[in-house]
């Protein structure tokens, strides 16, 4: 089984599923369209997916996978490939980020995670409050 599928093409899909992905995930969006499609989600299955970079990443890349690849085997190596890339891709911007604003703590201890091994770093909510009148804060 060989995937026809340029190295160019490979990161331009990649860094298109990190983009939206990181959209829907973590910004605001134009005009808070991204916010308020996060609050109309709310508790439902499409906003336990909103607040999951790494859910999100799958179902994002997955119409992408479906696009690019020819057989099933190809789609499914695709969609595996395009959400890892996309998840990487996060990882590093999070850490540049995390070291620009001089955070060098790490979320959570080293004791701590030796004396829990299933013990993951805690979700960082990324939105931030809107007020009720968003024209009184400008």
């Amino acid at each position: 089984m060989l995937i026809t599928i340029s190295p160019i093409s490979l990161v331009i899909v990649i860094l298109a599923v990190w983009r939206l992905t990181h959209l829907l995930w973590g910004e605001d969006g134009p005009w808070d369209l991204v916010v308020r499609l996060r609050r109309l989600a709310g508790n439902s299955v499409v906003g336990s997916a909103l607040d999951c970079f790494y859910c999100l990443s799958l179902w994002i890349a997955a119409p992408m996978a479906w696009l690019m690849g020819h057989r099933w085997q190809e789609r499914i190596l695709l969609w595996l490939a395009f959400s890892a890339g996309a998840i990487l891709l996060e990882r590093v911007s999070a850490e540049q980020t995390e070291s620009e604003k001089g955070h060098s703590i790490p979320m959570w201890s080293s004791a701590e995670s030796q004396s829990r091994p299933d013990a993951s770093p805690q979700a960082i909510w990324h939105e931030e409050p809107l007020s009720a009148n968003p024209r009184k804060e400008a």
